[in-house]
């Protein structure tokens, strides 16, 4: 016998086996969750006998990956609840138990501005608590990057973060950081995975309240250590610090911390866009608050026009990616790119690193001119997968053999981490080396425009492109799993009229890179000196990504340059996805 119902617009199919799997699985989590309100919300599911609602919650369990979990805040083994972070601490603290014990150091807690993320947190602390372990925890919101700063200050042995990020206002995530500080990498998070699949009904869960000694509050004088170690890495330059500069939290926890830091290192004329800065969970003025979405910066550079500010500054909501702007003449202001940003900053920071042989890194999909700024300036580079948890482990192995001392890493979406402070990305020290780089250039009568400019005359005009393909749902699944199987196959002699000179297929080899190139589903086509194409599926959403980076020449007007080999880029992009039939 066979029921169907539709899912996420597919037609699915059930046997009566799995329809009694199903609300047996609900059952049990009803019967394990701790929380009435979300009990009686998946009951209410159970009842009505929504299959196909019910499948979304209870069909999967939410995955803890080298990112933690992340999903939206709803009853079920599939959400995020507290069901599930109860029983995700437990099995981080099962973790830990068997391979420091509680003796080692804190735990370090923290958490952004999320409507449920104060309730996580508690359970959270009360979960480590009555596993034996000392926790060190910040009350109020605070930028995730404060808390990997506070866990390496403190001598933590690990680091919880309660944050969704940039993800849309019902979601809300969890995030783990290593004892060296950095976000953690295989095997541990498999590791932690098993021992989170091992915990039985969270309601089981030993819970103790948050009194006593065990965990103590971090106190505000953890953000004064940090400004003090963000001093020691940049650049000791002074320029115009009268610049002008908007900023907009995008309703997160940075507003407080990025202004104060400005303020620290001189730059008194910040303006904060008021209807953003205060930490709002509901998201109120963005429809998705991400900078990198069209719309998010509006508000912003309508207050940046009306006082003709110098600059445009924007963090996520957890405060650990950097968006700007600058003022185009004639046009209002202009975002740059992720790589714009991430080769300006490296530029600023090399050329005043002080450092004997420093190290520059960046994702795999990142701009190749980071490449030969670095060479420019006689530094290490090296390129990692994608995240940070992989810059900044490879940044350990490389000064372990003694190559050099980190100084600068950045990826395409808006992640930088500028010196040794924080092992992860991190928009409060970069908002501030940003804006160290526009005083510097307005103290030489130049603008940022003219920097950039600079640097394609040396480096080559480099531009970056990207396309998603989306395709949801088992079928969407299929055809990513074939294109990506198509390339292991055979591979287009040309794009976007350029020959396909070289192919690298990061699924295979891995034996012989190191390990922050391990084997991934990536593909590289490599177009010569005129750059490159990579093709791979997200790891996170039902898309195929395709990323290209192409050089030309700046020629007379750069700009009109950087349009053209721009366009050329996109019909790259465009010719790889018909190539693939996706």
């Amino acid at each position: 016998m066979k029921d169907t119902w539709a899912a996420s617009g597919l037609l699915r199919f059930i046997t009566l086996g799995d329809m009694k799997d199903l609300y047996a699985s609900a059952a049990e989590w009803i019967a394990g969750d701790p929380d009435p309100i979300t009990r009686a919300e998946l009951q209410g599911i159970v009842d009505s006998r929504n299959l196909d609602e019910l499948a979304e919650r209870m069909g999967a369990t939410l995955q803890f990956g080298t990112a933690g979990l992340r999903g939206r805040v709803e009853a079920g083994s599939n959400r995020m609840n507290r069901a599930t972070v109860i029983r995700a601490t437990r099995g981080v603290a099962d973790y830990l138990l068997a391979t420091t014990g509680t003796e080692e150091g804190p735990v370090v807690v923290g958490r952004d501005a999320r409507l449920s993320s104060a309730t996580f947190m508690e359970d959270t602390i009360a979960v480590l608590v009555a596993a034996g372990f000392q926790v060190r925890y910040f009350e109020d919101p605070v930028p995730t990057p404060l808390v990997a700063y506070a866990s390496l200050s403190l001598g933590g042995v690990a680091a919880i973060v309660v944050t969704a990020s940039h993800n849309p206002p019902a979601d809300n995530g969890y995030k783990v950081y290593a004892a060296n500080g950095a976000q953690i990498i295989p095997p541990t998070d498999t590791q932690i995975a098993s021992a989170i699949a091992a915990v039985r009904r969270a309601s089981e869960v030993p819970w103790a309240e948050i009194v006593g000694a065990a965990a103590r509050p971090i106190g505000e004088e953890m953000f004064d250590e940090y400004l003090h170690e963000v001093a020691q890495s940049l650049p000791t330059t002074t320029g115009d610090r009268t610049i002008s500069t908007v900023y907009t939290a995008m309703h997160g926890v940075g507003g407080k911390y990025v202004v104060a830091a400005l303020d620290r290192f001189g730059f008194p004329h910040v303006h904060p866009v008021a209807a953003q800065f205060e930490p709002d969970g509901h998201f109120p003025t963005v429809a998705f608050p991400n900078p990198e979405e069209p719309g998010a910066m509006d508000l912003s550079h309508e207050l940046a026009s009306a006082i003709d500010a110098d600059l445009v500054i924007a963090n996520d909501p957890d405060t650990d990616r950097l968006a700007v702007s600058i003022p185009e003449p004639g046009s209002g202001y202009r975002q740059l790119s992720g790589n714009q940003i991430g080769v300006l900053l490296a530029d600023y920071m090399l050329s005043g690193a002080g450092v004997e042989q420093p190290i520059v890194m960046n994702s795999i999909v990142s701009s190749p001119m980071l490449q030969s700024i670095a060479e420019h300036y006689g530094a290490v580079y090296d390129r990692t997968l994608t995240g940070f948890k992989w810059i900044w482990n490879a940044a350990l192995d490389l000064e372990a053999e003694d190559r050099g001392k980190f100084v600068f890493g950045y990826e395409e979406a808006l992640g930088y981490s500028v010196g040794q402070t924080v092992r992860d990305k991190d928009g409060i020290s970069a908002a501030v080396a940003f804006a160290a780089l526009v005083a510097e250039s307005k103290g030489d009568g130049e603008t940022v425009w003219d920097r950039l400019a600079r640097l394609y005359e040396t480096h080559g005009l480099w531009v970056s492109t990207q396309k998603s393909i989306v395709r949801p749902g088992a079928e969407g699944a299929d055809e990513i799993a074939a294109a990506m199987a198509l390339l292991a196959e055979r591979t287009p002699d040309t794009l976007g009229g350029l020959p396909v000179v070289g192919v690298t297929d990061y699924r295979l080899g891995a034996e012989d890179r190191p390990r922050y190139l391990a084997a991934t589903p990536l593909v590289e086509l490599s177009l010569g000196d005129a750059g490159r194409a990579l093709i791979r599926p997200s790891g996170t959403e039902p898309k195929l990504k395709i990323y290209v980076d192409l050089r030309g020449e700046t020629g007379d007007d750069w700009l009109r340059a950087e349009e053209a080999l721009l366009e050329r880029a996109q019909a790259v992009a465009e010719d790889a996805a018909a190539f693939l039939g996706i």
